[in-house]
């Protein structure tokens, strides 16, 4: 349905999942399963700190439309629902969290070949009401976003940014924060490297006249196995190991490390997702 720019929370993706996705530092098990009438379910368990929480999802495609239910060890109920092509060219988002009776978000977006439109609004007597445009082509876009309290009548968000998307690369400029924050980031797919790539990244904070800087790669050793590794200028260093154990379930293994401080203890994270 979307050939145009892309939604304002899609600039920078790419580089934000090659330096985050996947990388956890609690034990995590996860099984899915799905069958031919369009339902799936998800079961995680999580160790977290020596304590365990896990969720139950389920998942109804039918058509156009698709519907999410998930329960978690707290008794929390989220409702989503889904409905593709309702309006020509627009999806539309109905959620809410139970027993929170004031967590209902109806959320519309509109695409078309040159701008992509989002808007979502709670459903409670003064909502958060939030709003993202973007402008330009799949190569170039511009856009921005912001959220406005009806409470208190002032704007607690609004980001700007550019994003730029190759064949073989992508790069994105955010000004984020009211302002207050720069983060540009950079992506490289290399073809030489059997699909691998490379990320860098920049933030800026301009409040503390804070810099990070994080550099990432990925590299797939093999049909079934994917090393991932990242470092900032902070010390900080992550790495981990993906390997698929059968079709669509897979094994990861990550760590991370303070290479300032090397007597501290690594932090260990191991993910188990099965598909049967």
């Amino acid at each position: 349905m979307n050939k145009g720019p892309g939604l304002f929370s899609d600039f920078g993706k790419k580089a934000k999942d090659l330096l985050n996705k996947d990388y956890i530092s609690d034990q995590k098990f996860t099984i899915s399963s799905s069958t031919y009438t369009g339902l799936g379910l998800v079961s995680n368990l999580v160790n977290k700190g020596g304590l365990s929480c896990g969720d139950v999802a389920a998942q109804y495609k039918q058509k156009n439309a698709v519907v999410d239910v998930k329960l978690d060890t707290e008794s929390n109920i989220l409702t989503t629902f889904t409905i593709t092509d309702l309006l020509p060219s627009a999806k539309t988002v109905a959620s809410f969290k139970l027993p929170d009776y004031n967590s209902g978000k109806l959320e519309v977006q509109y695409f078309h070949e040159h701008a992509a439109l989002s808007t979502a609004v709670g459903l409670k007597k003064s909502p958060a009401i939030d709003f993202s445009a973007t402008i330009g082509t799949p190569s170039i876009a511009f856009g921005a976003e912001a959220s406005y309290m009806t409470s208190s009548r002032e704007f607690t968000k609004y980001n700007a940014g550019v994003n730029i998307t190759k064949p073989d690369s992508s790069a994105s400029v955010i000004l984020a924060d009211k302002g207050d924050s720069l983060r540009v980031s950079y992506l490289h797919h290399l073809n030489q490297m059997n699909g691998g790539a490379v990320v860098g990244e920049i933030a800026r904070k301009f409040s503390t006249d804070e810099n990070t800087l994080t550099v990432g790669c990925s590299y797939p050793v093999d049909q079934h196995t994917l090393v991932k590794a990242k470092l900032n200028n902070h010390g900080n260093l992550g790495a981990l190991v993906q390997h698929e154990v059968g079709p669509k379930s897979f094994l990861t293994i990550s760590g991370a490390f303070d290479t300032r401080a090397l007597e501290k203890t690594p932090k260990f994270g191991l993910a188990l997702y099965l598909k049967p």
